[in-house]
């Protein structure tokens, strides 16, 4: 049986802190006179009511959650939180619900499509409200990854549980410990990004908000134009922070406990690094010989459109669909790529490709010596069948997850470039897709709402790693 009660529990308790976060932007309303302290005030009270109703059918419950209760709680806090977190949307905007979920959901699952236009002269409230919705779901899935998803097994994640022996050294932080530790290490990136920013020439409130949205990977600007609207030095500065968000946070903390530079030599970063130099590097030689333009501008741009797409998190610092049809097919392929388990990006991550490559590897060699014995491992830790199983599942549910939300876009009147390329952003959660419709330059708001709900959807499969959702359509999980 599911426990009911415990996940009430746990569900009021999120409700009850989103309804304390909306009130942050009500002193930016009030500072401002932008008369929307009533939308939020509305909004946090609504919140915090069904939370309290939550809480009181569930308080002194036993408190006991098993595996089947952990797919369940995981997809339905995201799903609940983005529901009541559309409201301020709602009731500001005057836009339909769907598009204030829509916004809502590509937000706290840092995708960073969005639906509004007009960001440069948008209420200040509002724009926080976006950030901070990146900000809190860049945290929470971070705390899922780390917690959650590796004791599931979910896409061979088991590589990374935090009970292994990388965590006995006495010099290390227990468990119990290790989310207050990341929350800081966090916080000590956003802290130091938006001095970065600021330094760049951004604003107070620019740099806030950008910062927010790089370090959780989101893509939210408070520009239409991205980032294109600010300094190559801001370019930069975007950079080097996003490339670091892409790396595992339980490293940071690591590190800092050890105070060593030991965990990072770590075979997940070193081939998310080299990657990242070495595809940079070629990718800034071509745009020098086919844009014409002087070699450290292609790197700039190179670079930051590079690390934003591999990274998950969707800013643009100009339209590279623009440059050419080999550029459309490198970025399309770079959407599939995601950073590091363990941090805020999204997609398929490094470290499966890397598992796949010692599995053909090993395939190639064992034609060769087909009597051989070809111990695999990772990390300096056993692959076994259970973490090939769960990785070929995961990557046939992530391909299949793409193809039928695109069939659906397209029999829902979106063009075919939209539907595949807006599919494939939704479930990796990059943010802008390819095409006039939903590119860098574009949004997604003159998609049908059918569309809108899918990719939403899309959204939270990717963020929540496919499985985890998908379990619950099995009718075994609820039979017993």
């Amino acid at each position: 049986m599911i426990n009911v009660r415990p996940l009430l529990l746990l569900l009021g308790l999120f409700l009850a802190l989103l309804a304390g976060l909306m009130l942050v932007p009500v002193g930016f309303s009030l500072y401002h006179n932008e008369g929307l302290v009533q939308d939020f005030l509305l909004s946090s009270a609504l919140t915090g009511t069904v939370a309290f109703i939550a809480l009181g059918s569930s308080w002194g419950c036993k408190f006991t959650l098993h595996t089947r209760d952990f797919y369940l709680f995981t997809s339905l806090t995201w799903f609940v939180v983005a529901l009541f977190a559309a409201l301020p949307f709602t009731f500001f905007h005057a836009i339909s619900y769907t598009d204030a979920f829509f916004e809502t959901m590509s937000g706290i699952t840092t995708t960073g499509s969005t639906v509004m236009s007009g960001l440069d002269s948008a209420p200040w409230s509002i724009l926080i409200w976006r950030s901070l919705l990146q900000w809190v779901g860049g945290i929470g899935f971070i705390a899922v990854g780390v917690a959650i998803l590796p004791l599931l097994n979910v896409g061979g994640m088991r590589l990374f549980r935090t009970e292994s022996s990388d965590w006995s050294d006495k010099s290390l932080p227990r468990t119990k410990e290790i989310g207050r530790s990341l929350v800081k290490v966090y916080l000590m990136l956003t802290l130091l990004c938006s001095v970065g920013y600021l330094l760049a020439g951004m604003t107070v409130f620019e740099s806030i908000n950008h910062a927010m949205a790089t370090v959780s990977t989101g893509g939210y600007s408070t520009s239409d134009s991205s980032m294109t609207h600010f300094s190559t030095a801001a370019h930069w500065n975007g950079t080097l922070f996003m490339f670091l968000s892409g790396l595992p946070m339980l490293l940071y903390v690591q590190s800092l406990y050890r105070r060593s530079f030991s965990p990072w030599r770590d075979q997940q970063v070193i081939g998310y690094t080299r990657f990242v130099i070495i595809a940079s590097l070629l990718l800034a030689c071509w745009l020098a010989q086919s844009q014409d333009l002087d070699f450290l501008s292609a790197l700039t741009l190179a670079a930051f459109n590079l690390v934003s797409v591999v990274t998950t998190t969707g800013f643009a610092s100009t339209d590279f669909s623009q440059w050419g049809p080999a550029a459309n097919i490198i970025f399309f392929l770079l959407m599939f790529v995601g950073a590091c388990s363990g941090s805020t990006s999204g997609a398929i991550k490094i470290f499966r490709f890397q598992l796949a490559g010692a599995v053909v590897l090993k395939a190639l060699r064992q034609h060769i010596h087909p009597s051989a014995v070809l111990p695999q491992s990772y990390n300096r830790r056993p692959i076994n069948e259970d973490i090939l199983r769960s990785l070929v599942a995961f990557t046939m549910l992530f391909m299949a997850t793409i193809a039928a939300l695109a069939l659906f876009l397209v029999l829902v009147g979106v063009d075919p470039i939209s539907s595949l390329t807006g599919s494939v952003t939704a479930v990796t959660n990059v943010g802008p897709g390819l095409g006039e419709v939903i590119g860098p330059a574009g949004n997604f708001a003159s998609l049908p709402d059918a569309a809108k709900w899918a990719l939403s959807l899309g959204m939270l499969l990717g963020r929540l790693e496919i499985v985890t959702v998908a379990v619950l359509f099995l009718k075994g999980f609820w039979r017993y």
